[in-house]
């Protein structure tokens, strides 16, 4: 019985077996005949993509190395993505990606011959670095274009007026490039447009008039240009705007009331201009704003008791400005997302900080300049602090258990202040990366700042301008630092050779102390050293050529020393000005007089 259910079994696979093999036959034949009725890359958007490769001198990114063939469209192509249905050119993206280094670049310029790609949608050529020349006018041609984006490249003239005849844009960001002139009014045509960045160019001039029309911005970035006049009143009409940053540029007059009645905005940053006036009350109006900086203007006042009513505000910065005591009696029980808090050189005379500020979980803490004195505050969460700056005050205690439970600080500047301590009382956090004390009453010895103890995540030291003595620590392998400056103290003895341990090291400053012996040769291996100032101490004998070795170096000096000998002659050190060698005991060669018995 079991013998006959296999001979039925087995008739029936192999009874059946022909139709699944044509089937199968017929599925392959079918996806053959799609494939061959896929068009293959039109030849004019082929041609176009190749005159913009002509024009690339140099591609180290060796994205153009691919475009190689006839077929555009087949996904050999690198950046270049087509319509299927037509195999017409829509998608160009050539993007330097973030995590490689700055050797890669593109250098050339934008061929005119981009604008034949009509059937273009989108555009990106950024981070390329060397891409230089003018925006072509041809790219007037894109009317299909919803996505222009050409920033990080050294773009440069101007802002072609006629990118106002392409109706379908919805982004345009031509940011951080060499752009000059005014922005073109024509920009005020493209009413679809959502985002506009700008940004880190030489713009001039006051925002067009006919910028009142695109009322469908979400996002503005017109930073780091050279726009002037007022911001205008019409920019409270945008009520979908959620980011408008106008930072560092030349623009005046007062805050327009009107910007208080967006009501999506998350960031309003304005700092850096020339605007006066007081902040509008109405401020508190913008529920959803998260950043607020105004930052180095010429605003005077008292900062409105509204500011309290931002629920979503985690970073205040108004600092640098005219602002006036009393500080708002609404912001104890205010502002409860707060994390950022900035109010450094205004006209406070704050005595104290301020109980709902150290009470606080913040992170950052800036309240230099706010005249306050007497024993550094204690932080109910001194844990939460990752950036404190508490100069220019006029603290004079506190200092040697201050750092103790900040476990999480990682920048702290307390200089220009009147603090006393001996600096090997001072405890630092494991996980600090920059400490700023100079110009203080700081006493003692370095040795237990900078040892073989000191953490791994220290870059940045300065701590001059005190009254610190002994000599100059040994220096370990160990250390990171970036910065070192120790100038203007009492410090004797010499340069100890393992300065060479700073592998790291990018300035050095060691000047107005007493430092003797000689320079060692050893400092030439700090091959990332660009500041180097060694000026008003006894050093004698000669300069070494090892310094030769520090290509990176930008500025020396090693004026007011008893040195004597030849100059190493080679860059940077025989262009650097005379003053950089003056007041020694017989210094020559460039740019000094010649050594004797050498023309």
């Amino acid at each position: 019985m079991q013998i006959l259910m296999w001979v039925l079994k087995l008739f029936l696979i192999v009874s059946l077996q022909p139709p699944i093999l044509a089937q199968a036959q017929k599925d392959v034949q079918a996806t053959a005949a799609a494939e061959a009725a896929a068009p293959a890359c039109f030849e004019g958007d082929r041609v176009a993509l190749l005159g913009f490769k002509a024009r690339i001198f140099r591609d180290t990114t060796d994205i153009l190395s691919s475009w190689t063939g006839k077929d555009c469209c087949g996904g050999g192509w690198e950046g270049v993505e087509c319509d299927p249905a037509t195999g017409r050119v829509i998608r160009l993206i050539l993007q330097r990606p973030v995590d490689q280094d700055l050797s890669n670049f593109m250098k050339g310029i934008l061929s005119p011959t981009l604008g034949n790609l009509y059937f273009l949608e989108v555009m990106v050529i950024s981070g390329m670095k060397r891409i230089a020349g003018p925006i072509p006018q041809t790219f007037s041609n894109l009317t299909r274009l919803t996505q222009l984006i050409l920033e990080d490249n050294f773009l440069q003239g101007d802002i072609p007026s006629n990118l106002g005849h392409l109706p379908l844009l919805q982004t345009v960001s031509l940011s951080g490039n060499r752009l000059t002139g005014q922005i073109p009014p024509a920009l005020g045509n493209l009413r679809n447009l959502q985002q506009l960045s700008l940004a880190r160019n030489s713009l001039t001039g006051p925002f067009p008039i006919s910028f009142k029309n695109l009322i469908s911005l979400q996002s503005i970035d017109l930073s780091y240009n050279l726009l002037s006049g007022n911001i205008p009143d019409f920019m409270g009409q945008f009520r979908n705007l959620t980011y408008l940053v106008l930072t560092s540029n030349q623009l005046s007059g007062q805050i327009p009331i009107s910007l208080c009645s967006l009501i999506k905005l998350s960031e309003l940053s304005l700092g850096h201009n020339r605007l006066v006036g007081k902040i509008p009350p109405q401020i508190g109006n913008l529920k959803s704003l998260a950043i607020l900086s105004l930052v180095s203007n010429q605003l005077i006042g008292q900062i409105p008791e509204s500011i309290a009513q931002m629920q979503n505000l985690w970073n205040l910065n108004l600092s640098r400005n005219l602002f006036s005591d009393p500080l708002p009696n609404t912001l104890p029980s205010g502002l409860p997302s707060l994390l950022s808090l900035d109010l450094s050189y205004n006209n406070f005379d704050l005595g104290t900080v301020p109980q709902w500020i150290r009470t606080r979980e913040l992170s950052s803490i800036y309240l230099a300049g706010c005249k306050l004195r007497g024993t550094l505050p204690n932080f109910t969460t001194p844990d939460s602090l990752s950036s404190l700056d508490l100069s220019d005050n006029y603290f004079t205690e506190g200092i040697s258990n201050f750092f103790t439970r900040m476990t999480t600080l990682e920048q702290a500047k307390l200089s220009n202040n009147q603090l006393k301590s001996d600096v090997s009382a001072i405890k630092l956090p494991d996980g600090l990366s920059s400490i700023d004390l100079h110009s203080n009453q700081l006493y003692g010895s370095l040795s237990s700042i900078l040892s073989n103890k000191t953490s791994k995540f220290l870059e940045a030291v300065d701590i001059s301008n005190n009254q610190i003595s002994g000599t100059i620590p040994e220096f370990s392998n160990s250390l990171n630092l970036k910065v070192l400056n120790i100038a203007s103290n009492k410090l004797t003895g010499y340069i100890p050779n393992s300065i060479s341990n700073l592998a790291k090291l990018e300035r050095l400053d060691i000047s107005r102390n007493q430092i003797g012996g000689t320079i060692p040769t050893s400092l030439g291996l700090l091959l990332k050293l660009q500041w180097l100032d060694l000026s008003i101490n006894t050093l004698s004998g000669k300069i070494p050529d090892s310094l030769l070795q520090i290509q990176a170096l930008r500025h020396a000096s090693f004026r007011a020393n008893r040195l004597c000998g030849e100059i190493p002659q080679g860059r940077p050190f025989n262009i650097f000005p005379p003053v950089t060698y003056a007041h020694n005991l017989c210094l020559c060669g460039r740019p000094l007089p010649p050594c004797k018995g050498k023309k």
